[in-house]
């Protein structure tokens, strides 16, 4: 999914004005300078906007599907949440939350899942491709480590979604087909019992969410092994700078920054002015020693900062768990709305309350 948050309401605007925009992060490791130019720097952003309410979840049950170690998945859900907040999420304006402290999430997926055909099922992508995999291997059995999490996931994922109606979820073009069967859900619920109860969703694609060169000049990416941690150790991160893919053309032969990997990534960290004059260093000549070293410097001045509020996060897991647990609570109030409201329509009512 692509990125989420919610806003308090602010001063001036009114409630009836604003967009809610909700988005889900699994935790699946450390998270690289991709993952930050790519989606949480747009996301952390988007906090900015006065018309928009945001939620932004922490998928720990979805994680399920692959991880199997008690202490990898704490470690990880810490991690991710210390690492939004330091790069400049604000509690205070954003609901933060683990998704397993909304129990009214899996109270929903079972909802839904009575509404859903097992054909629905056999279409996503993630299962499709595991059994695609299966026959290319000719195996007898094309279900061969699939899991009824992962077979299930689109209707988790949909009740991430549908649960506090959402007006919209910005989503890579990979992740449409997952609010598409949140809204397939969200209309067959509503038609069997004749009443708009669930919000539809509007799908908003990302398509110029930014693709961020590796160390190998490919997408930066785990699978690939070429990314570079955003909270690594400056000597560390250095070393990896140092080893980022280049040409062979000599420190005096004029570079065009256009198709240079190093002036791609230097953009996104050195300021306007910098950008500039690296521009015109490109195109006079310059060793490529120079353009890594002024980028790793350019990304120091960035992220050192970030990084030393992520190592006190870390440290003190306590007032993680209190964000965390103010926001599990600010959107429990939310989905109790919806949840009322389902509940009404396929009659489990509870007179007296």
């Amino acid at each position: 999914m692509g990125v989420l948050f919610e806003h308090e309401l602010k001063v001036g605007v009114c409630l009836s004005l604003m967009k809610t925009v909700l988005t889900g992060v699994k935790p699946t490791g450390r998270i690289h300078i991709g993952n930050y130019l790519g989606a949480m720097r747009p996301a952390i952003a988007m906090c900015n906007q006065e018309n928009v309410q945001g939620l932004l979840f922490i998928a720990d049950y979805h994680s399920l599907t692959t991880v199997h170690n008690a202490e990898t998945l704490n470690h990880m859900v810490y991690d991710l949440a210390a690492t939004w907040l330091a790069l400049g999420l604000d509690p205070q304006q954003t609901f933060i939350y683990r998704q397993s402290d909304v129990p009214e999430t899996f109270e929903l997926q079972w909802i839904l899942s009575c509404m859903s055909a097992k054909g629905l099922m056999n279409r996503a992508h993630a299962y499709k491709a595991i059994v695609q995999e299966n026959e290319k291997k000719a195996k007898s059995d094309l279900d061969d480590g699939v899991n009824m999490g992962l077979y299930n996931y689109p209707i988790l994922m949909a009740a991430d979604i549908l649960l506090f109606s959402a007006d919209e979820v910005p989503v890579g073009e990979d992740q449409v087909q997952h609010v598409e069967i949140a809204r397939d859900l969200a209309e067959k619920f509503n038609r069997i019992f004749a009443e708009e109860v669930i919000r539809l969703p509007k799908v908003v694609v990302q398509k110029e969410s930014k693709i961020v060169p590796g160390l190998d000049g490919r997408k930066m990416s785990k699978s690939y092994d070429n990314t570079i941690p955003v909270f690594m150790e400056p000597k560390k991160m250095r070393q990896l700078v140092m080893k980022i893919k280049t040409d062979s053309s000599g420190p005096e032969d004029p570079k065009d920054p256009n198709s240079s990997i190093l002036f791609d990534l230097y953009k996104e960290f050195a300021t306007p002015e910098q950008v500039e004059e690296m521009a015109h260093r490109y195109h006079k000549g310059i060793g490529w020693g120079y353009v890594k070293q002024d980028l790793f410097e350019a990304m120091e001045s960035t992220l050192s900062g970030p990084r030393e509020h992520y190592k006190e996060l870390m440290n003190n897991k306590d007032e993680l768990d209190q964000i965390l647990k103010e926001g599990s609570s600010r959107a429990r109030e939310r989905a109790a709305e919806l949840m009322s409201r389902v509940r009404t329509a396929i009659g489990i009512t509870r007179r007296g309350k």
